[in-house]
């Protein structure tokens, strides 16, 4: 079960008096949750960074898993700037889950190919963005290529969680804070949507066959075929 980015507190408020370590009470509790459901969960949550910021961390816990992915690329951008609270991850990280591996991403690191191109080439046939999206003119549309483009760039199925857009349930943005715009997704790896949601909270139940990933990679050797300049 994947959860957006930020599902610990959403932007626009403290950040600093919620952040715990990976051993602290939040995350106790998310892998008891795990645990007691026999499921793995992948959720957004802040733990303590350097200098008095935060570090934005995925948590992943379940049976036979237990692992976390700092975002890498931070949101300085559309007037937000996040590296002032977060202090950037350095390292692609990815896990394995009942013989299929996942890659993890946070929102803004959408815009980066090479991380999933990374995270691919580390074995994933899955990669997973958790996200609270900023909201703006052109904002959903770009968040719909940017998705279909990763899975394309990677070959790589894409799970793409994103927060609901506030405004659906009658709460506004937090200021400037990107609160997210909803509009989930799980794309192929031809880039195709499997389900796509809209802007309001939902929940989505989708199958994976990992083996269509080693169809498209035999059709369309994109990996194979790089070159690095």
């Amino acid at each position: 079960m994947v959860f957006p980015e930020a599902a610990m507190r959403a932007f626009g408020h403290s950040l600093r008096d919620v952040a715990e370590p990976l051993d602290g009470p939040w995350a106790g509790e998310v892998r008891a949750i795990a645990r007691d459901l026999g499921i793995a969960i992948v959720a957004g949550m802040f733990t303590p960074g350097k200098d008095g910021r935060v570090r934005n961390t995925l948590l992943v816990t379940g049976p036979g898993v237990d692992t976390s992915y700092d975002k890498v690329h931070l949101f300085d951008a559309f007037g937000f700037t996040e590296s002032k609270t977060v202090d950037a991850g350095e390292t692609p990280v990815t896990f394995e889950l009942n013989g299929t591996v996942f890659g993890l991403a946070t929102c803004y690191d959408v815009r980066f190919p090479a991380l999933f191109t990374a995270n691919a080439r580390a074995g994933a046939q899955v990669n997973i963005v958790c996200a609270s999206w900023g909201a703006g003119e052109g904002k959903a549309e770009q968040w719909d290529l940017l998705v279909r483009a990763r899975a394309l760039d990677s070959t790589t199925f894409v799970v793409a969680c994103g927060q609901g857009d506030p405004e659906t349930i009658g709460a506004g943005p937090a200021g400037s804070a990107p609160t997210g715009i909803g509009h989930s997704a799980v794309i192929d790896p031809l880039g195709s949507a499997v389900v796509a949601l809209d802007g309001k909270p939902e929940l989505a139940v989708v199958d994976i066959d990992p083996s269509v990933v080693d169809e498209v990679r035999s059709k369309l050797p994109v990996l194979a075929n790089a070159r690095h300049f």
